[in-house]
């Protein structure tokens, strides 16, 4: 199948790539410059085309001549506008299947959740082959942690080191994503991804100090503190930060269940545990 790809060049989308490409799919990675679109082809698409999330005559000619997309929705960026767009433009181009990373539990009010929704519905009205996913906090996130654990010996976050959190590997995820563009099995369906249980910071510690062979200790920084050192504009990405994190204080980030996620996939989910061993 011919692919328009969103996120090849990502920390997280770019994951799918492979994993895409593993199952003989052509793909063509969105980009907003050459430059980007020369990092696409090193990451493995095949060819890449210009285009604007925000601009949907861009779209309409990125998509033309292709069968599927893989969309993911940069956070708190007009997420509503980035995800209709693409999916006007895909149901007005023929597409056969359409993948869309979403966010677990779009029914928080949280608006990287809530703003997820009408894409999600968009797909439900469009009459094209969709799959929704939607992944838990990635376990990659967890990576700038390790270092500063390696380093200062403390893991720290503006919210309570008690709070637990569900976590998924995005690398499951990519692979799901792959399966939904090959695999009958997951057309139109809604997956909540996650690996099992739920972890505070103080569990990582825990996890991190055995594999350091020191102990790591887990503090909090008040949201409001570390909205006042964070270098990050006025805007909707910073008071949507601000509001996440407060979230996740009271409340911590519910699930762990990986059901879904390990029937997809035919096999265990990767764990926590088992991420924060391979770290180096």
């Amino acid at each position: 199948m011919k692919i328009l790809m969103i996120g090849a060049t990502g920390k997280f989308a770019g994951l799918v790539l492979p994993q895409l490409k593993k199952h003989g799919h052509q793909v063509t990675a969105l980009v907003q410059d050459g430059n980007k679109g020369k990092q696409a082809i090193e990451n493995g698409a095949d060819e890449f085309v210009i285009g604007d999330l925000y601009d949907p005559g861009s779209l309409k000619k990125a998509v033309a001549g292709l069968q599927g997309v893989f969309h993911i929705i940069p956070a708190f960026n007009r997420e509503v506008e980035a995800g209709l767009n693409m999916v006007t433009a895909a149901r007005e181009a023929g597409i056969t299947k359409f993948v869309f990373s979403s966010v677990y539990h779009t029914s928080l009010s949280l608006a990287n959740h809530a703003e997820k929704r009408q894409t999600e519905e968009a797909l439900y009205h469009s009459g094209m082959d969709y799959t929704i996913l939607q992944p838990a906090m990635y376990m990659q996130m967890l990576q700038q942690t390790w270092q500063a654990a390696k380093q200062s010996g403390e893991i720290i976050m503006p919210y309570s080191k008690d709070s637990k959190m569900a976590y998924v590997d995005y690398r499951n995820v990519a692979e799901a994503a792959a399966l939904a563009m090959t695999d009958k099995r997951l057309s139109f369906g809604t997956f909540e991804l996650a690996s099992p249980g739920m972890f505070s910071r103080v569990d990582l510690a825990k996890l991190m100090s055995k594999k350091l062979g020191k102990t790591i200790v887990a503090k909090d920084m008040p949201v409001d503190e570390w909205a006042k050192q964070v270098k990050i504009p006025s805007g909707e990405l910073r008071e949507g930060l601000i509001t996440m994190n407060k979230e996740y204080d009271k409340y911590g980030f519910s699930g762990g269940n990986s059901l879904v996620l390990e029937t997809i996939l035919g096999r265990p989910a990767h764990t926590v545990p088992q991420f924060i061993d391979e770290l180096k």
